[in-house]
């Protein structure tokens, strides 16, 4: 997709959506400032300087699904991220907006991002960043607040145990009691009043190994608590939390050659873990949201690394969704443009897939911005 494309699809914003846009002027929200959208849709990390993708980049491009095809449902295209990022790992809504924290921009891996989107006007805005910029943030919005844990101040390497909280009302971040040990690529999934920090990546830097850790944080105490590890430990999953239980989907075992389908399920009453049937698509660095009572998966990466670097590079495009119901996957229309590292959340009747990298690996960002609907 070249700059003049990328452009032209802005205009295919619903009618609805633009009429609303011009009936109504951009609030001021709570001290957070208005940001432009970015006027290019891809930027390299070394120097940060805008990016086209090579024919073959595109060809990293897959969308075939083996599941079933179920609705295909519709993307269309919204306001662009302000700064081309990937590697936020990963999103979280609160009080009906997008927030996206951290990552990769600019030629940097180590700043403190946080960029707000409000549906209702198709507008980003710019909100306190955090403390301590870091890539593969997790994050998660519990009572009113968002929380973000641990990281990597390195690509990729080098993970950190800070933790701290965001008052939206306040435009704030306040540190909060530390992870037990530092992680970055986990999961975040609120349940019953807690916050539960599963998988992810840790020290030694020169080894980054995948983990299972499983450590629940309490808001109310502050404090830390263990509970049953991830079977198969792993990194850049999808995760979502539903009907009491909590779902890990997909991920890595240590580097994206090694990615899996698995998919488990936690029983917080007994504190153990059952297996569900796979994602169709093993990949990792995807997103994974929850939209009308199925979970739906988009997006991924996958490579070879060697003395060459990577080969082979696979940047997943496929739109699957899952039914607990029936433990059982089907298909959709795939993205129109394949990421990975991505920022995906459900508001109102849409899945917003915001920024993430466009080919293998982290050396180019996104501002790219669309939305999935069965409406």
């Amino acid at each position: 997709m070249d700059r003049r494309t990328f452009l032209g699809t802005t205009l295919l914003l619903p009618a609805a959506a633009s009429a609303q846009q011009a009936a109504q002027p951009h609030a001021h929200h709570g001290g957070l400032t208005p940001a432009n959208p970015s006027p290019d849709p891809f930027q390299r990390l070394q120097g940060g300087v805008p990016h086209h993708l090579t024919p073959e980049q595109i060809g990293q491009r897959s969308t075939d699904s083996p599941a079933p095809p179920g609705p295909a449902g519709r993307w269309v295209t919204r306001a662009a991220l302000p700064i081309p990022r990937s590697e936020m790992a990963w999103s979280v809504e609160n009080a009906g907006r997008l927030h996206v924290i951290g990552g990769y921009g600019e030629g940097r891996v180590d700043r403190g991002y946080h960029h707000v989107y409000v549906p209702a006007e198709d507008r980003w805005y710019d909100a306190a960043q955090l403390p301590r910029g870091a890539n593969h943030v997790a994050v998660e919005a519990l009572n009113g607040k968002v929380y973000a844990f641990g990281g990597f101040y390195e690509q990729n390497r080098n993970a950190h145990n800070n933790a701290y909280a965001y008052d939206p009302g306040a435009n704030e971040w306040t540190p909060i009691a530390p992870m037990p040990r530092p992680r970055g690529a986990a999961a975040a999934v609120a349940l019953n009043g807690r916050i539960h920090l599963i998988g992810g990546a840790s020290n030694p830097t020169a080894e980054r190994a995948s983990i299972g850790w499983h450590e629940v944080y309490d808001p109310q105490a502050n404090t830390w608590e263990a509970r049953k590890a991830l079977p198969g430990a792993r990194d850049h999953v999808g995760s979502t939390a539903h009907e009491g239980r909590i779902h890990i989907v997909g991920g890595r075992f240590n580097t994206f050659e090694y990615n899996t389908g698995l998919h488990h399920v936690y029983l917080p009453d007994r504190d153990t873990w059952e297996t569900r049937a796979p994602l169709p698509t093993p990949r990792s660095g995807h997103g994974l949201a929850k939209y009308r009572g199925r979970f739906f998966a988009m997006g991924g990466e996958y490579g070879l690394t060697g003395p060459q670097g990577i080969t082979n590079g696979v940047v997943f495009g496929q739109m699957e969704s899952y039914d607990p119901g029936t433990d059982s996957w089907q298909s959709h229309a795939a993205m129109p443009t394949p990421r990975h590292a991505v920022a995906a959340q459900t508001i109102g009747d849409w899945i917003y897939v915001a920024g993430g990298g466009a080919v293998t690996g982290g050396g180019v960002q996104s501002s790219v911005h669309e939305a999935f609907t069965l409406g």
